[in-house]
């Protein structure tokens, strides 16, 4: 089995300790790493800053981007990500509490793979992480870097 990683960026602390809760239950990821704004995840994907040395031919098996983040926003890692070869085809799952019509367009139109709403209440937050990573970790195949 691929070795199955998963990228969290997001800023709220809360939303962190129930996406982690609710794949660490069910086992489906083997490394799970967290950036808390958006220079950070770009920082790891790209080995510069904390992450200089990483060997970025390792990427995640699926990113879940929130868009509200200090530093650089979703959007903006979302974009870069794009167009750089070695991450242009690394799922990007955009999981935000954002209803606005503008940043769902704008997310698939800068290449999101899926563009998920976080839920308000618990149980639902915690069965909508659940099926993302089932999906994108354990059913969806992605190309060799």
């Amino acid at each position: 089995m691929k070795n199955r990683i998963l990228l969290l960026v997001e800023d709220n602390p809360d939303d962190e300790a129930l996406t982690l809760r609710a794949l660490r239950r069910h086992n489906l990821a083997n490394e799970i790493v967290v950036a808390h704004d958006g220079q950070q995840a770009l920082d790891f994907l790209f080995g510069e800053g904390e992450y200089q040395g990483r060997d970025t031919r390792i990427q995640p098996q699926v990113i879940l981007l929130d868009l509200k983040l200090p530093k650089v926003d979703g959007l903006s890692v979302l974009a870069r990500l794009r167009r750089h070869p070695r991450t242009r085809h690394v799922p990007v799952v955009i999981l935000t509490s954002s209803d606005e019509e503008s940043d769902l367009l704008r997310g698939y139109e800068l290449g999101a793979n899926s563009y998920v709403r976080k839920p308000v209440d618990f149980e639902e937050f915690i069965e909508a992480a659940r099926q993302l990573g089932l999906f994108w970790l354990v059913l969806n195949e992605v190309p060799d870097a």
